[in-house]
C-alpha cells in the first residue's frame, strides 16, 4: 500500500522551506502594509476632526431661536457648522449652514440665530467640519 508521503518522495513533490519563507514573508508585508494604511487613515481622519457640544438655547418667538454651543477644531482650520431648529414633531423648522475663519484658538463658543418657519421647540448643532 502506498501513501500520500511515498508518492510525494517517489515523483518529488515536495514542499521547500524555502518556498515557505517566500509565502510567509508576503503574507506579513501585506499584513503590515494593511495595518499601517488603517493607522494612517485613523490618524488622518483624527487630525481634521470636529467635535460640537450644544450648551443651550432659548426660543425668542415663532420666527426665531437662538442657539448656544462650542466646537473643538484642529488650529488654523476654517470651521462650518449646520445648526437646526426643530418642532415638537421633530420636523425642522430652520436650517443654517454657519461659517467661521481659522483662528488660533483650539474651541470657541458661538450662539447664533436661526429664523424659523414655524415655533420650534428646540435648537441645536447638527454637525461642525473642516471645509
Amino acid at each position: 500500500m502506498t501513501t500520500q508521503e511515498m508518492l510525494d518522495e517517489r515523483y518529488g513533490r515536495r514542499t521547500s522551506p524555502r518556498r515557505r519563507i517566500v509565502l510567509w514573508s508576503i503574507v506579513g508585508v501585506v499584513a503590515l502594509t494593511l495595518t499601517a494604511l488603517l493607522g494612517w487613515t485613523t490618524v488622518s481622519n483624527t487630525l481634521r476632526s470636529v467635535t460640537a457640544t450644544d450648551t443651550g438655547f432659548t426660543v425668542t418667538d415663532a420666527s426665531a431661536v437662538t442657539i448656544s454651543f462650542q466646537f473643538t477644531a484642529p488650529v488654523g482650520e476654517p470651521v462650518a457648522c449646520a445648526i437646526e431648529a426643530q418642532d415638537e414633531d421633530h420636523g425642522t423648522v430652520g436650517w443654517r449652514v454657519v461659517e467661521y475663519p481659522a483662528s488660533e484658538d483650539h474651541s470657541r463658543a458661538f450662539t447664533e440665530e436661526i429664523p424659523t418657519l414655524a415655533l420650534a421647540t428646540t435648537g441645536f448643532v447638527n454637525s461642525c467640519w473642516v471645509p
